[in-house]
């Protein structure tokens, strides 16, 4: 029996509409869980939606009929993603470790579990001694005034057995598969050249000394069953007023890596990556200039990048310049008050599809926790309005937009995904992955001001949705 070809599209697209009908809109938790081939998770602009659910009929039909698509190709992959998560700052460590213990463990399975109801961090940054969010200052071998320890005999982690690492250590029974990067905020104070948190460069005849003391720290945390897998040698290198801080220009960075970090490395036997820069997008020429050093080059992982200046496509140039060379996004801020719907709009614009589709193999944000003050900080050049992920008052934990933007993706896309093709559409900034086990993960954002109506589009089937102004769904089949 012969059948029109316009017919068939036309039953294409009565079937999908039917399926999809009220795709955006919660049925309610009472109601019977529908048949879906594609399942939904939505948060709103509004907040009346966040991370949750959709109980809707998501099925595909033969093919899309035309209008807005969003093409799925997963012939044409990119990067390998390590993962999404957060800053886990002392600070954040140290509201964790203060809840009772079975809040403090319900909360830990809840942000790195893969089980239902949890979002599955499966990346975090931590500072190498105190960073800004502690509350207070110390690295790992002060000494008095006019001292100096270049043997390192003071070297001591016992300020984070206290909180960080038994948070960790907690982290690791529920994800013991969970990568950690560390930054140092400063060197201790007297290897530089002001002798003080603040500012202030690190003395060249204390490069190696200096290397020797993060081997030292890589070591001491390996020996409490803790994997450093990355470290950037300076935060922020380019911002010598934050408390502590360490200012370090590129052939700096490029001295200490090739003549004392990368060699020290090697020779010690450890394994940790090299991530060079860890500061703005607005100086992609920062870790070119170190990259087109060979000699630094060789010992060198990548390049991270935060975005209080410049553009996310800055990483893109750092990447084709250097193409064999990995890019991480180690930390955005929310500032607190919140906007709940403008955060949630830039950051999973910029960073969650920005960075992501610039080649960056991670996305973090700045900070996992603070109290309803936005402490603990450090006075003086400490951050002291930085909106956790989550606030901690007390006993209380309540959940901010940052634990939404990377719950989009961390609780769906797992280490070791990779990126793959999917079609740029006006108005609905979007990215794609496909995980290990095959499943297809679509991120979408709606940036207008009206509910957008569109297909996805895998290889010869589509499925249609809608999604309202400011939302942002996570689509997985």
């Amino acid at each position: 029996m012969k059948i029109a070809l316009k017919e068939i599209i036309f039953a294409a697209v009565i079937l999908t509409f039917a399926a999809c009908k009220n795709t955006s809109e919660n049925n309610g938790p009472n109601e019977e869980p529908i048949d879906s081939e594609v399942s939904l998770w939505l948060t709103s602009a509004n907040e009346s939606q966040l991370l949750e659910k959709q109980n809707v009929a998501l099925n595909f039909a033969p093919a899309a009929p035309g209008g807005t698509i969003i093409e799925i190709d997963d012939n044409k992959k990119y990067q390998a993603i390590d993962g999404f998560g957060f800053t886990l700052s002392g600070g954040s460590a140290e509201l964790i470790n203060a809840l009772q213990t079975p809040e403090r463990e319900q909360l830990i399975q809840e942000l790195f579990s893969r089980k239902d109801d949890a979002i599955g961090i499966n990346y975090l940054r931590i500072s190498v001694g105190a960073s800004d969010l502690s509350s207070e200052l110390f690295t790992y071998d002060e000494v008095a005034k006019g001292q100096t320890d270049v043997n390192l005999d003071h070297f001591s982690i016992e300020k984070e057995k206290k909180d960080l690492i038994p948070v960790l250590k907690m982290i690791l029974t529920v994800n013991p598969d969970i990568q950690i990067m560390a930054s140092p905020w400063t060197a201790p104070t007297w290897m530089k050249d002001n002798e003080s948190y603040i500012g202030g460069s690190l003395k060249p005849e204390y490069y190696k000394a200096y290397a020797n003391y993060l081997v030292k720290y890589i070591k001491a945390f390996e020996a409490e069953g803790i994997k450093i897998d990355a470290l950037t040698p300076q935060n922020e290198p380019l911002h010598p007023g934050n408390n502590p801080s360490m200012y370090m220009e590129a052939k700096d960075q490029a001295e200490f890596i090739k003549s004392a970090l990368g060699p020290i490395f090697q020779e010690a036997g450890v394994k940790t990556k090299i991530v060079i820069y860890d500061h703005n997008a607005d100086r992609p020429d920062y870790p070119i200039s170190i990259l087109d050093d060979p000699e630094a080059k060789k010992y060198i992982d990548g390049s991270a990048f935060h975005l209080y200046g410049g553009s996310i496509d800055a990483l893109s140039e750092v990447h084709n310049a250097h193409p064999d060379k990995n890019i991480y996004f180690t930390e955005q801020w929310v500032g607190g008050p919140q906007d709940f719907g403008g955060e949630l709009k830039w950051h999973v614009e910029n960073l969650i599809v920005g960075a992501i589709r610039n080649w960056s193999r991670t996305v973090l944000e700045w900070n996992l926790a603070a109290d309803k003050d936005y402490n603990p900080h450090t006075d003086q050049g400490g951050c002291s309005n930085c909106l956790g992920a989550l606030t901690i008052d007390g006993q209380n934990v309540s959940r901010n937009v940052a634990y939404y933007i990377i719950g989009h993706a961390s609780k769906f896309v797992s280490s070791g995904s990779q990126r793959i093709e999917s079609g740029i559409v006006a108005g609905l900034p979007n990215v794609a992955f496909i995980t290990p086990e095959g499943k297809k993960v679509l991120i979408v954002l709606n940036t207008t001001k009206e509910r957008k109506s569109f297909f996805i589009q895998d290889k010869e089937k589509a499925v249609n949705t809608s999604l309202a102004a400011g939302s942002v769904a996570t689509f997985v089949w």
